[in-house]
C-alpha cells in the first residue's frame, strides 16, 4: 500500500508546532494555532471546553470533528496532548538531514507534538486524496505532563467515537495495549521544632521519623506487575533547627488492582506503626509524639485491551496493509489513554518516534514521523491487507 506523505510539509508542520511554546498550563497560543489550522482543514466543528477552571491552564482541551463518508460505520478518535515539560520556552529546532533536535538548551517537544503533526498531515492527506473514511474526532488535551489533568477534566460523553488511539509513546511501530493503574501518595510527618544545638532533646525530628519508616518500605519493582517509588521529600527550615515537618510524595503502580491496594496499604501501615512506636518526647508544649497524615489519591486506572477488540483489529489491519510487523506490548507508564479506557472508551497508545523525551537531548527522525502518518492514514481509511 503506497501512501504519499509530503515529507517536507510534515517536517515544516512539526517544526512550527515545536517552536510554539506550550509548557503545561500555558497552552493558549498553541491551542489558538490548532483551532485555526483545523478549521482551515475543513473540520465541521472545533470546540474548546471549560476544563481550564479545573486544570489551572490558560486554555481548555480541544475537540475537533471531521465528517466521514461512510454512513452507518462507527467513527473513532485520535488523542494527543499539546503541553510540554520544561525547559520548553523559546524552543528552536535544529534539523540535520532528517534528524530533529533542539539547539540544546530546551526540550524539542516531540512529546507530544510528533503526534499532533502526524494527525494534521493525516487529515491533509484524507482531504487531498478524497479517501473514504468514517467520522474522525481529535482530542487534544492540556496539562498531560502534570498528571493527565486535561484528560481527567474532559467530558468523554462529548465523544461520538467508540474507541481511539492516543499518539504518545517513544519508539516506532509499537502499540501499547496494557498499562498499570497508579495511586499517588502525599505523606506529612509532623514532629516538634527545637534548637538543634541548645535543646535537641526537646525536638521531634520529622525527617528522622520519615527515614525510619521509609527504611522499612519496599521500593522499586515489587513484583512482576507492581512498582513503588518515593520521588520528592521536602522539610526543614535550617540546619540549626530540629525539623518540625516533612512531606514525602510517592506512588504505587500495578497492573493488578488487588496488588495496588495491598501495596498501598502496606505503605500506610508502616508509617502509622512507626509513628505509634516513636517514644514520647517532652517538647516546649508538653509531652508529644509525632503525627502523620496520609493523602492517597487514585492517579489513573489500569488499561488492558483484548487482541480481538475493534480498536486493536483496526490498527492490526492497517499495519498489515503497510507490511508492518507492529509490536503489541504492555508498558509501565500511564497516559491519557488510561483515562479514556477508564471511561469505557478502549484506547490504544501508539508510538510516534519520539526519543530521549523530557531531556534537552530529545530527538526525532522524519522517517519515523512519515511512517506514523502512513499508519494513521491506513487506520483512518480502514485499509485491508493487500493480497500477495
Amino acid at each position: 500500500m503506497d501512501i504519499a506523505v509530503d515529507r517536507e510539509r510534515l517536517a515544516a508542520t512539526f517544526i512550527k508546532l515545536c517552536e510554539i511554546a506550550s509548557p503545561s498550563r500555558h497552552e493558549r497560543v498553541i491551542a489558538d494555532h490548532l483551532k485555526k489550522l483545523f478549521t482551515e482543514l475543513g473540520a465541521v466543528s472545533v470546540e474548546e471546553d471549560d476544563s481550564a477552571t479545573a486544570t489551572g491552564s490558560n486554555s481548555g482541551n480541544l475537540l475537533i470533528r471531521f465528517l466521514g463518508n461512510q454512513p452507518g460505520r462507527d467513527g473513532f478518535f485520535f488523542s494527543c496532548h499539546m503541553d510540554t515539560v520544561e525547559p520548553g520556552e523559546r524552543v528552536r529546532v535544529r534539523r540535520e538531514n532528517d534528524l530533529f533536535t533542539s539547539v540544546g538548551d530546551t526540550i524539542l517537544g516531540g512529546d507530544d507534538k510528533s503526534g499532533i503533526a502526524a494527525v494534521i498531515e493525516t487529515m491533509r492527506l484524507l482531504r487531498q486524496t478524497k479517501a473514504s473514511h468514517p467520522d474522525i474526532e481529535i482530542v487534544i488535551t492540556t496539562c498531560e505532563e502534570l498528571g493527565l489533568l486535561g484528560a481527567k477534566s474532559f467530558d468523554t460523553r462529548c465523544l461520538r467515537g467508540k474507541y481511539g488511539y492516543a499518539l504518545d509513546s517513544s519508539g516506532i511501530d509499537r502499540v501499547i495495549v496494557g498499562a498499570p493503574a497508579a495511586n499517588k501518595f502525599s505523606i506529612t510527618i509532623t514532629g516538634a521544632s527545637a534548637h538543634a544545638g541548645l535543646q535537641p532533646e526537646m525536638g521531634i525530628n520529622a525527617i528522622a521519623v520519615a527515614a525510619k519508616a521509609i527504611s522499612q518500605i519496599r521500593l522499586g519493582r515489587l513484583d512482576a506487575e507492581s512498582t513503588a517509588n518515593f520521588g520528592v521529600i521536602q522539610g526543614g527550615v535550617a540546619t540549626n533547627i530540629v525539623p518540625e515537618s516533612v512531606v514525602i510524595d510517592g506512588e504505587v503502580r500495578s497492573h493488578n488492582q488487588e496488588k495496588l491496594a495491598r501495596h498501598s496499604d502496606e505503605i500506610s501501615r508502616i508509617f502509622h506503626e512507626t509513628i505509634a512506636s516513636w517514644p514520647e518526647t517532652m517538647t516546649e508544649n508538653g509531652p508529644r509524639r509525632p503525627a502523620v497524615t496520609i493523602d492517597l489519591m487514585a492517579e489513573y486506572p489500569a488499561m488492558r485491551l483484548a487482541a480481538d477488540s475493534p480498536v486493536i483489529r483496526r490498527i492490526q489491519t492497517a499495519g498489515e496493509a503497510l507490511g508492518k510487523n507492529l509490536e503489541f506490548i504492555v508498558a509501565g507508564g500511564g497516559s491519557d489513554a488510561n483515562i479514556f479506557n477508564g471511561h469505557g472508551l478502549p484506547t490504544a497508545i501508539v508510538a510516534t518516534g519520539m526519543d530521549l523525551v523530557h531531556t534537552t537531548s530529545e530527538r526525532l527522525r522524519l522517517g519515523d514521523l512519515v511512517e506514523l502518518t502512513q499508519l494513521l492514514f491506513a487506520i483512518a481509511i480502514g485499509a485491508e491487507p493487500e493480497c500477495s
